[in-house]
């Protein structure tokens, strides 16, 4: 079983002006999985915010971190740069999967900033914030999420395919 927390970066719902829809979508994708039980949080759009508690989940042991929000073009869009201010090594394969996935939607997926990266054993991507389109992204990534996971934290076996 893998431990999860669900971070979700908006100005509004943070000040409870939103109901947060894409938090909510994230854990429905994620019981595919088998996961039950998340962490979960509203984080304002504000560069801090948003890497402390990162930098506070992944060092508590997470395994996974899945933030949504604040990956866009916008002036307070400052969720991959948060992201980027504690990781220790990207991985540039989830985003580049997601938005290839994106684009067969939208042409403005090329818009999305998303990263993801490693902070100790923890992974961590950012997802975009509209309902839809985390839905979209998490099908690209969701089959390789367990073995990712395992390979974080140093348990999985042979990745070679016969």
């Amino acid at each position: 079983m893998f431990t999860v927390g669900v971070l979700t970066v908006s100005d509004k719902g943070s000040r409870g002006e939103r109901v947060d829809e894409s938090g909510r979508v994230i854990q429905q994708c994620l019981a595919s999985l088998g996961v039950r039980n998340t962490k979960y949080d509203i984080v304002p759009d504000e560069r801090e915010s948003i890497s402390d508690r990162l930098r506070e989940w992944a060092d508590e042991g997470l395994d996974l971190i899945l933030t949504t929000g604040g990956t866009g073009l916008a002036p307070r869009d400052v969720t991959p740069e948060a992201t980027l201010d504690i990781v220790d090594r990207v991985a540039p394969g989830f985003c580049e999967a997601m938005r290839a996935q994106s684009l067969k939607y939208t042409p403005l997926a090329i818009l999305s900033r998303a990263v993801a990266g490693v902070r100790r054993r923890t992974l961590i991507i950012n997802l975009p914030g509209s309902p839809k389109a985390v839905k979209e992204c998490l099908e690209a990534i969701l089959p390789a999420l367990p073995h990712a996971m395992e390979t974080v934290r140093g348990q999985a076996a042979e990745c070679a395919q016969s």
